[in-house]
């Protein structure tokens, strides 16, 4: 690169180049999130996004837009609710050394366990 121009410009291109792919990676992951369009009608999309791909990207993001909207929201609500679950079950499964020792004893004494288990479920919660 020469001149400053050249720089300018590279950078530019380069900028909208990315910036591209982030619309082309949104729209293509939009089309196959979406349950209710039917695999032909997304392979017609992938198809002219290909073909076509700026046409496309536009009419893609004014015709499908608010739908690709809502999709992503309750994508990350679903995501969140999953993470939020797991959390939960996750922490109700900590318990401390005391209580897993007195629920091993439980177990021991209801016969469900014997000597040896009692023992490795008592050294586990020790450890």
């Amino acid at each position: 690169m020469d001149s400053f121009w050249d720089f300018f410009w590279f950078s530019l291109s380069f900028f909208l180049l990315m910036a591209y792919l982030l619309v082309l990676f949104q729209i293509i992951g939009d089309l196959f999130r979406d349950r209710e369009t039917s695999g032909f009608v997304k392979a017609v999309w992938v198809f002219f996004l290909i073909v076509l791909p700026l046409l496309t990207s536009l009419i893609y993001l004014i015709a499908r837009g608010r739908g690709m909207a809502e999709r992503s929201m309750n994508a990350a609500r679903t995501a969140q609710a999953e993470t939020d679950s797991y959390i939960r079950t996750v922490a109700a499964g900590s318990r401390s050394p005391a209580e897993e020792i007195a629920r091993a004893k439980e177990l021991y004494d209801g016969g469900v366990i014997d000597q040896r288990e009692y023992e490795g479920l008592k050294a586990k919660a020790l450890a």
